[in-house]
């Protein structure tokens, strides 16, 4: 008597998952993103005592999310248009002086408003090399725009394209806040660190987090979707934050007033109700 071989039901189980993630892509990119990133980040901390090597596996961890929810949900085609952003550089000078400039100078007058502005110890000069070299070359290139193709490209883009650029960014906010929360506890670890620091540190981290996502999805909308620019910008964020010269929360003010005075741009620039409803929905 003949027996009928086992039905093949690797090809069926697989299609479904496929069929779920591109029915529910920003959820599937969150549980594939988040837990993974998590667990990085807590090994490093207590195993090594620095976050840096668990920042990395998250980086690796975004970017596969990234291609992989994006091939489910949209293909080949999608994955190519998705990578197309990082090299979407054609996008008028003002921009570039936008991402890189203007959030060193508002730090630094925040500084000079505060009367807090340090004399850097090697010299302006030096300073302003090494700004570029950690916002372009550490920050940008090697992390942020990585970091960016995932968020703003996977995530980003479809809340805003469903709930408008202010909700979009919003809801974006949260799982980017999220996702790093272990950080509070970097310096000295899980159990050396004041829970009062913890939900300090987690306030400014939710707070900055909705300031950064909408600046940073109107900068999306307003260069058609240019990957290299937000990368920029958020390595500029960064390099800001760990200038010499000034303390570390004078970067938030800087880009409170960086994101009133891009939302300020787009409202002036059509003056209609159509770009008013475009920042505000």
């Amino acid at each position: 008597m003949s027996v009928d071989p086992a039905p093949n039901t690797g090809g069926g189980i697989r299609a479904r998952i496929r069929d779920r993630i591109a029915a529910h892509p920003v959820a599937a990119f969150l549980i594939l993103a988040i837990p993974p990133a998590w667990l990085a980040q807590c090994l490093a901390i207590v195993l090594l005592q620095d976050v840096t090597p668990g920042l990395l596996v998250e980086l690796l961890v975004l970017l596969g999310a990234a291609v992989l929810v994006t091939a489910a949900a949209e293909g080949r085609s999608g994955v190519r248009r998705l990578f197309s952003g990082v090299v979407r550089w054609r996008v008028g000078a003002g921009w570039y002086a936008m991402a890189l400039l203007a959030l060193p100078l508002l730090t630094l007058l925040t500084a000079v408003v505060t009367g807090t502005l340090r004399e850097p110890a090697s010299g302006w000069a030096a300073t302003a090399g090494i700004y570029l070299l950690k916002a372009v070359v550490v920050g940008a290139l090697l992390g942020n725009v990585w970091e960016e193709l995932a968020w703003a490209g996977v995530v980003q883009r479809r809340l805003m394209d469903r709930k408008g650029v202010l909700a979009g960014s919003v809801l974006t906010a949260v799982p980017f806040a999220l996702i790093h929360l272990p950080q509070a506890f970097a310096e000295r670890g899980f159990t050396a660190t004041p829970w009062t620091d913890v939900a300090l540190s987690w306030g400014v981290l939710f707070g900055f987090a909705f300031l950064a996502r909408y600046l940073l999805g109107m900068v999306f909308v307003g260069t058609s979707g240019s990957i290299l620019i937000l990368g920029l910008l958020h390595g500029s964020m960064n390099a800001s934050q760990g200038m010499d010269t000034v303390d570390w929360w004078q970067f938030i003010p800087a880009v409170a007033v960086l994101t009133a005075a891009v939302a300020a741009y787009f409202a002036a620039r059509s003056g209609s109700a159509a770009s008013e409803e475009f920042l505000s929905r």
